[in-house]
């Protein structure tokens, strides 16, 4: 059987049962009060006929039915009671609809009223079940001399009600009538909104809808209209580190502030965000359903690696450079001392490799003297080799260098201070690098000659997407100060932006104790974005 007859079959039933009990209980609450609205007539007519003077004489007399009877005759025909019989304190009756039974002893218990108090009840008599009422009759000197009985047959209620029966019972079938339309109208509406489906259907779709959120590549999070997130899939779990309540709560408490800002623009266009310390392409799109915005839906993608492959790419680029340059001038060294041996000056010839020392030879060996860190010394000699080429000067200031702490928080930070430096200086410009510990603490310093960083713009060039320079193209510029920043605040350190002694910029890093990368891998960590 479909949902739809399912619907419909079990609202029906609930309305026949609710109309059936609603009936059932309209037709007793009809009977009652008719009940009611007879035992007040009853009550007021017996205590009627019980105080009239005229029936209280008539006890003193020889023949009391001679007086009562005719009242008693008149007040039935005036009330529409089915009798009023008056007796004596020994139940003779002295009024009766049978004249045949006038001065013959009730049928039923007068006790109740004989003894002062007013009964109600359903008794059967000579004329059959009556629904009466019994009151005391008492003398002048308020001694019971008898009672006044006063009732109406059972089946003059049963038929008074049989009458009110067809308005009921139309009143019913309409009830039942609506609830049936509307349990018709009811099932169809919710069938339609459930865009015809079975539960059978709904339910595969909905485990082939997880399985589908869960198992693709991307980060997905849907916020309904009310600002609260809907779905979270395990991707976007990971790439934002969300926790396991995430969904249900509002989407300011869980989301970074950039990622909130889009959902709330639903821009159309991808922008590169920094979640954490990770580098994520994101678009954010509103959710239509009917044509009506229900929401709003992120998409992630995890661009870190990417990040990290093209700083590797310009590093290579670099290096080749380098290495093409050099290789340049050893061939024109090597021309020289050529023609100087042709020649036959020998002792010239000496003198000119004397004085080449090492410009064959990437970088100066006192560049990197006494590093114990094989990353930085790495990095010191890829960055030393781009600054000999573009004419700049790099200086490592003597002190104790860095230790390996098991991350590359240190590479990460002090590659893109000098990437920053390198483009803040020109040609003939200098920069120049410290690299301390103490304490357990590193602390790296940049400075450099260039324009520096103006002090309005020192605490902006911490933020995201900010930067000082021309932009270079969407989300390539305003993420390495960011990162930096990043990567000192969950170490426990600080980034101080100064006027270097040189006149541009220099900007101390503290970092503190080496710590857990919030699972992001070595392989991965972005060591050169640019962001000044």
């Amino acid at each position: 059987m479909s949902l739809r007859s399912q619907l419909f079959l079990l609202q029906l039933l609930i309305v026949l049962v609710v109309v059936l009990v609603a009936g059932s209980v309209a037709v007793r609450m009809q009977a009652d009060q008719i009940r009611d609205a007879y035992e007040a007539r009853m009550v007021g007519v017996a205590k009627s006929v019980a105080q009239l003077p005229s029936v209280i004489q008539a006890f003193g007399e020889e023949n009391p039915s001679a007086e009562i009877q005719p009242i008693a005759d008149l007040i039935t025909q005036a009330t529409g009671m089915t009798y009023v019989v008056v007796t004596d304190h020994a139940g003779i009756r002295y009024s009766h609809p049978n004249p045949a039974l006038i001065g013959s002893k009730v049928s039923t218990d007068p006790s109740v009223p004989l003894a002062g108090d007013v009964y109600v009840g359903t008794q059967t008599g000579t004329l059959g079940t009556s629904w009466r009422v019994k009151v005391p009759v008492f003398s002048e000197d308020a001694r019971v001399i008898g009672t006044a009985s006063v009732g109406i047959l059972e089946s003059e209620l049963q038929a008074e009600l049989q009458e009110d029966m067809p308005e009921l019972i139309a009143w019913l079938i309409a009830a039942a009538v609506l609830g049936f339309a509307g349990a018709s109208w009811l099932s169809g509406l919710v069938w339609k909104r459930i865009y015809r489906l079975e539960p059978e259907e709904i339910a595969q779709l909905l485990k082939t809808r997880d399985a589908m959120l869960h198992a693709i590549g991307e980060g997905m999070v849907a916020v309904d209209e009310r600002g609260n997130v809907a779905l979270v899939n395990d991707e976007a779990r990971r790439l934002l580190d969300l926790p396991a309540t995430a969904e249900g709560r509002p989407a300011d408490e869980v989301l970074p502030e950039n990622l909130v800002a889009m959902l709330r623009s639903a821009g159309a266009t991808d922008e590169t965000v920094l979640a954490g310390e990770r580098v994520l392409l994101a678009r954010a799109a509103g959710a239509m359903v009917d044509g009506r915005r229900t929401g709003g839906v992120l998409i992630l993608r995890d661009r870190t690696e990417l990040h990290q492959l093209l700083q590797d790419l310009d590093g290579e680029r670099d290096a080749t450079s380098a290495l093409r340059a050099q290789a340049h001038e050893f061939a024109n060294r090597m021309h020289v001392i050529s023609g100087l041996l042709e020649l036959g000056h020998t002792g010239q010839a000496v003198d000119f490799i004397a004085r080449s020392g090492h410009g064959g030879s990437l970088l100066s060996a006192t560049t990197t003297e006494g590093i114990t860190d094989p990353d930085s010394a790495a990095l010191l000699m890829a960055k030393g080799s781009l600054c000999e080429e573009k004419g700049i000067e790099l200086v490592l200031e003597p002190g104790p260098d860095l230790v390996p702490d098991g991350t590359t928080d240190c590479v990460t930070v002090l590659g893109n201070l000098m990437d920053n430096a390198m483009d803040a200086v020109e040609a003939g410009g200098s920069i120049r690098v410290s690299l301390n510990r103490e304490s357990g603490r590193q602390r790296i310093t940049v400075a450099d000659n260039g324009p520096g960083i103006p002090a309005g713009s020192r605490e902006l060039v911490l933020r995201e997407g900010y930067s000082t320079k021309d932009p270079g193209g969407p989300g390539t510029r305003g993420f390495g100060l960011a990162l930096v920043s990043r990567i000192a605040s969950r170490r426990g350190g600080s980034v101080l932006i100064t006027h270097s002694s040189e006149g541009g910029a220099q900007i101390t890093v503290d970092l503190g104790p080496g710590q857990a990368e919030n699972g992001i891998s070595d392989s991965v960590r972005d060591t050169g974005m640019e962001s000044r």
